[in-house]
């Protein structure tokens, strides 16, 4: 309980995310409510192009037009080898934003760098997958159930790959600024983003990948 209060302070004393966005009395407070309220919601208008992703995939999923379907083409082991990597780069996420609240250098950097080849890996392995898939007439045109698919999980894997430029960005920031107020509160909100992309893979490693392969 104290390490979350320590790397994000009024989560735990004031009463959550939004608090920890907006409390800091020495910057203008309509600017942090804009700053922070502007960041929820993106957030959420993010999880609703996920979730009408995630209808238009369960409703097509069977449209496989005589083509391929999940179960033809979902290899587990390697999802879930991608699945671990995007888990453990969060964990390191974690420790970044402990290190930056306590003003350790060496731990912030060490855990970003980690997050970083974690996510790369990911997105690495997301574009190995789909290579064979194309190459084998496998592609979005092939069929509905394709379309859903390649949408659902390549706008996943676009907000990963924006997610590692803004982890540069952030490393860089420290590294002119320092672990100022404001900068501090733009790591917070990196942090929740890639932890909301967590989420949304978690669902989506259940549903699509998990569901997909299950008999019938």
């Amino acid at each position: 309980m104290s390490a979350l209060a320590d790397t994000y302070p009024g989560v735990v004393a004031g009463g959550g995310h939004a608090q920890a966005l907006t409390e800091e009395p020495e910057h203008g407070p309509s600017k942090r409510l804009v700053v922070a309220y502007g960041f929820w919601i993106f957030l959420i208008s993010d999880i609703i192009l996920f979730s009408a992703l995630f209808a238009s995939y369960a409703v097509l999923t069977d449209a496989t037009a005589g083509g391929p379907s999940g179960r033809d083409l979902f290899e587990l082991p390697t999802v879930a080898i991608e699945t671990a990597c995007l888990l453990l780069s969060t964990v390191f996420c974690g420790i970044a934003g402990i290190g930056a609240q306590a003003r350790r250098s060496g731990m912030y950097y060490g855990a970003m760098a980690a997050t970083f080849v974690l996510g790369a890996i990911f997105v690495a392995i997301e574009l190995h997958e789909f290579a064979p898939l194309l190459n084998a007439g496998a592609g979005p045109r092939r069929s509905g159930f394709r379309s859903a698919f390649f949408a659902l999980i390549g706008c996943h894997g676009l907000h990963v790959s924006a997610g590692l430029l803004w982890l540069l960005t952030m490393m860089a920031q420290v590294y002119a600024k320092g672990f100022r107020a404001d900068i501090q509160r733009r790591l917070l909100c990196f942090a929740l983003f890639w932890h909301t992309l967590d989420i949304i893979w978690v669902a989506l490693f259940s549903l699509v990948y998990l569901v997909g392969v299950a008999p019938r």
